[in-house]
This record gives C-alpha cells, sequence and structure tokens, in this order.
C-alpha cells in the first residue's frame, strides 16, 4: 500500500497553483488545437467525418500508452513528466502547422497528452490529503473548464481568421505550459523503476487493471468517467455537425462557442459537486447522470440559438456534478492501492476505449449520412439507457452491503 506523500495540504498552496496554471495552458491549448484541426479539415477539402476522426486517433494514443504512462508517472516527479508532456504537444502542433496531415499530426498530441494525463490527476493526492481530494478536483476542473472555454472560444474564431494563426497560438499556448511545469516542486518518486522493461510495465498495468476493477468503489468510478468522457468527446463532434443542420449556421466558431457553453455548465456543476458531495456521499452523482442523457435528447431537438445554450448549460452542469466525485473516488481508492499513477492510466484506458466506441459509431453514422437530428436524439438516449444500468447497478450493490 502506498504511503502519503502529502507535503503541502493547502489548496492554493504555490505548488497546487503552479498545477493549476500549467493545467490551464495545456487545456486551453488543446481545445484551440481541436478547433484549428477542423479548420484545417475543412480547409483542405477532406471529407466531414474526419473531424470525428480526430478523437479516434487522440483516443487511440491513450490505449496504447496506457500501460506504460502510469507506472512512468509514478516513477518520476510527476512535474518533470507533465514538462516531457507538453513538449510533445508543442511538437505535434508544430508538425500539424508545417503540413502533416492533421490525424496524423492530432494523434502526436494525443501522445503528449496520454502521458500528461496520469501526471496531472495523480499530483493531487501527493499535494493535498484525502479530504480535500474532491475540493482539489473540483479547482483542477474549474481550471481545465475555463480553459476549455477560452481554448475553444479563440480555437474557432481564429480558424475562421487564419489556421496558421490559431496553430501558431496552439504552439506558443504549450511552450507557456512546459514554462509553468517547471514551478511545480519535485516531488520524491512514488514507484521509482529500477529498468524499463515493456513486457514487464504491461503485466504491472494488467495487474492494477484487474485489481482497481475488482474493487467495486473504483469500477464504478472507471464505467462512470468512461461514459462520460465517451459521451462529452461525442457531444462535441456533435456539436459541429448539428450547427449548420439545426440552426442553418455554417462557421466554425459557432459550434466552439457552443462547446465553451457546455464548459460553462461544467464548471458551475463542478463547484456544486465541491459543495455539496464528499466521497461518502458520491451516489449524489448518480442524479446527475441521468439528467446529463436527457438534457441532450432534449437539446437535439432545439432550433433556437438561446434554447440551445440554456439546454447546453444544463447539460454541461449535470456533466460537472456527475464527474468530479468520481474522479476522486478513483484516485483515492488507487492511491491506496496501486498508486494513483496506475489508477489514472488504467483510466485513460477505459475511457479511451469508451471515446473509441462512441466516437467510432458516431463516425460511422455520419460517414453513412444519417440525419443529424435523429442521430442525436437516439445518441441522448443511449446515454439516458447506459447511466440507469449504473445507477441501478450502483444503487442494488449499495442497498445490498447496508442490510
Amino acid at each position: 500500500m502506498q504511503t502519503s506523500t502529502n507535503q503541502n495540504t493547502g489548496l492554493f498552496s504555490s505548488a497546487m497553483l503552479a498545477v493549476l496554471t500549467a493545467q490551464f495552458l495545456s487545456a486551453a491549448a488543446d481545445n484551440a488545437l481541436l478547433f484549428a484541426a477542423i479548420g484545417l479539415i475543412k480547409s483542405n477539402g477532406f471529407p466531414a467525418y474526419f473531424e470525428s476522426m480526430l478523437q479516434e486517433f487522440f483516443a487511440g494514443a491513450f490505449i496504447l500508452l496506457a500501460p506504460f504512462v502510469g507506472p512512468l508517472a509514478d516513477a518520476y516527479t510527476k512535474g518533470r513528466v507533465m514538462l516531457v508532456a507538453n513538449a510533445v504537444k508543442f511538437f505535434g502542433a508544430g508538425a500539424m502547422f508545417f503540413g502533416m496531415h492533421p490525424l496524423l499530426a492530432y494523434g502526436i498530441v494525443g501522445l503528449g497528452a496520454a502521458a500528461y494525463s496520469p501526471a496531472k490527476y495523480g499530483i493531487l493526492s501527493e499535494l493535498v490529503p484525502a479530504d480535500k481530494l474532491v475540493q482539489a478536483n473540483g479547482l483542477m476542473e474549474g481550471s481545465t473548464i475555463v480553459a476549455i472555454l477560452l481554448g475553444a472560444l479563440s480555437g474557432g474564431w481564429l480558424s475562421d481568421l487564419s489556421v496558421h494563426w490559431a496553430l501558431g497560438t496552439v504552439a506558443a499556448l504549450y511552450a507557456l505550459a512546459a514554462l509553468a511545469n517547471l514551478r511545480i516542486p519535485k516531488l520524491p518518486a512514488v514507484h521509482p523503476l529500477a529498468h524499463f522493461n515493456i513486457a514487464a510495465l504491461a503485466g504491472d498495468f494488467w495487474r492494477a487493471l484487474k485489481q482497481l476493477y475488482r474493487n467495486p468503489d473504483a469500477r464504478f468510478a472507471l464505467f462512470g468517467t468512461s461514459l462520460f468522457w465517451g459521451s462529452g468527446s461525442t457531444l462535441r463532434f456533435m456539436l459541429v455537425a448539428w450547427v449548420p443542420v439545426a440552426l442553418a449556421i455554417d462557421n466554425n466558431h459557432t459550434a466552439a462557442n457552443l462547446n465553451g457553453v457546455v464548459a460553462i455548465g461544467i464548471a458551475f456543476g463542478a463547484a456544486l459537486a465541491a459543495r455539496f458531495v464528499n466521497l461518502k456521499t458520491v451516489n449524489r452523482a448518480l442524479i446527475a447522470g441521468l439528467l446529463l442523457g436527457l438534457g441532450v435528447w432534449v437539446f437535439a431537438g432545439a432550433s433556437n440559438l438561446y434554447l440551445a445554450i440554456a439546454l447546453l448549460v444544463f447539460i454541461g452542469a449535470s456533466g460537472g456534478f456527475y464527474v468530479v466525485p468520481l474522479n476522486a473516488l478513483l484516485q483515492e481508492r488507487g492511491h491506496q492501492t496501486v498508486g494513483s499513477g496506475h489508477a489514472i492510466a488504467v483510466q485513460n484506458f477505459s475511457e479511451g476505449i469508451a471515446m473509441l466506441t462512441l466516437v467510432g459509431a458516431f463516425t460511422t453514422a455520419r460517414k453513412a449520412e444519417l440525419d443529424v437530428i435523429a442521430l442525436a436524439q437516439g445518441f441522448g438516449i443511449v446515454i439516458m439507457v447506459l447511466m440507469a444500468l449504473l445507477a441501478l447497478a450502483r444503487l442494488t450493490r449499495w442497498k445490498t452491503k447496508s442490510v
């Protein structure tokens, strides 16, 4: 069992502020890059379904690297892992700027993101104690949501003006994020590696995966967060396809702005979760998951911009209230068992599969030129059903345990 490495327990300590700043800049670049890449695909005349294929290349990197990035995050000081990961993202954005195919370049950025994720979340359990993890996650998600909002807005706006200006801005943000990483203190490695062995790391990942999925709380959190991110990734590309059909608006920045609206809702939901939910009351998040699917179903039929905005805020708030407690639950159970970096790597693997599955289904439907409105309505129903099954399984076990 892992011992605590909490050295600075303040939610607004210099270490936490450095982590939040680095995360903000990196997340802003991630989201600006997506809409710059979509603009590049449109301007180069690629098929429309290539837009959602961006996520397939991105998620594929998470799945391929999952056995290795968790142990590496735990084997080295996490601030430096974040620094190297941002450098890889910078290289991917630069490659896209200089003409690499957008799908391949976005896949390189995915490699950096895959390495970055277990370090950025795993470091929280090393900086704050368990009773502050939900609040720390709320701060992390809040910083990320603001970054998503500003990144999406700037990416959509700049790509309408000049795709290359958008890509140059993204590269600059990644460079600034790397500088912020240097301000994160060098915490001791949690599980140092004696040597790098691919087979041994793969086996270690498999053991961590089995151990987490055997733990009821960790299993619930893994299924729950995977469903959230798979749904969120699909919704992002669905908005790009939905805007021209439902609102008769054909530009890059409207869909980007609506993605930003979702981010505002998530920030609000994350703040509510930090206030009203802790690890003992995590089941309160279940109702928000059901409301998320309902919101998508209702949204699909909207034809008014302002109604769409209101519904997207509702969808985002439901998602924020739902995912923040589940992230904290997984971090705590992972920190107690396999190590936080291993736990987040398993989470990335699970979420990557969910993204590939849901976004892949959406890409297939787009390639078949199915009606976008009907597709969005069907997607909302699927999310409601999956959330209901997850809630039923969780509450049935909880009731049995309480008897």
